[in-house]
């Protein structure tokens, strides 16, 4: 069993890190450490009085964030041992959209994508758009991006948003946040909690080619995607095309 005697000492102050909600910055850091295997499974976790120390917040805060573990199945509660990494596997909740995205590598592990934007725009929503946002009228924000993981390009989104739900959502591709679904939250109050996707494979055209660094018209993975709000509302109009060459899509419902 591996002892996390020296997590404490490493942690990271999270006071000032953005304007979530501190137990769910705690949450953040913790469900990273275990999915990408920084905390194995059996690791046996410091105290709560300890972890609190080590990120320089209360007591309370780190017990609230570590329940939520504990409910989802990250961690246990051992008695005579402490709080244990289970090495369950986590529902694919809304919630891990925060910083993962469903390209698996081909053992099944997470990978760690970021992202690079290219174009962001506003233009008038056509009928079909307005119909499908439900908006009346008005322009959408159309967002183009590639992401990368393991150092290559592995799939390009094109994303619109109705403009009058997000408004100040900056208009240089630099400028903006590359968590998209957390910033959508943490300012616009809008939690995205369902998605609906239509997948099919075809082969990589011009736009394919050049952004995902292809040999040539080779298959490609096209997901057209409705992200909903709370509310059911629906907010985002994806488009996805991937490479799958190194990386497999999975998609796990419970």
């Amino acid at each position: 069993m591996i002892s996390g005697g020296d997590v404490a000492s490493t942690l990271p102050n999270l006071v000032s890190l953005d304007s979530a909600p501190l137990y769910e910055r705690v949450k953040r850091h913790m469900s990273e450490a275990i999915l990408v295997g920084e905390w194995q499974p059996g690791m046996v976790l410091p105290n709560e009085t300890a972890l609190a120390q080590g990120f320089g917040i209360a007591v309370g805060t780190v017990r609230r964030a570590m329940s939520d573990l504990v409910a989802e199945g990250l961690l246990s509660r051992r008695r005579k041992t402490g709080t244990v990494v289970t090495g369950r596997a986590p529902h694919h909740s809304l919630r891990f959209f925060f910083q993962y995205f469903r390209l698996h590598r081909a053992d099944g592990s997470l990978v760690r994508s970021t992202s690079q934007f290219l174009t962001v725009e506003t233009r008038q929503a056509t009928p079909e758009q307005a119909q499908r946002l439900q908006i009346r009228a008005g322009g959408v924000v159309a967002i183009h991006r590639i992401r990368h993981a393991d150092g290559r390009p592995v799939m390009h989104d094109k994303l619109l948003l109705a403009e009058e739900r997000v408004p100040g959502l900056p208009r240089e591709p630099a400028a903006l946040p590359p968590l998209l679904y957390l910033h959508l939250l943490e300012h616009y109050g809008i939690r995205i909690s369902a998605v609906r996707e239509q997948i099919t494979a075809e082969l990589a055209n011009d736009e394919d080619i050049a952004l995902l660094d292809l040999a040539g018209p080779e298959a490609v993975l096209a997901i057209d995607e409705v992200a909903y709000d709370q509310a059911g509302l629906p907010t985002i109009l994806g488009r996805h095309r991937a490479s799958t060459r190194a990386h497999a899509y999975i998609n796990e419902v419970r």
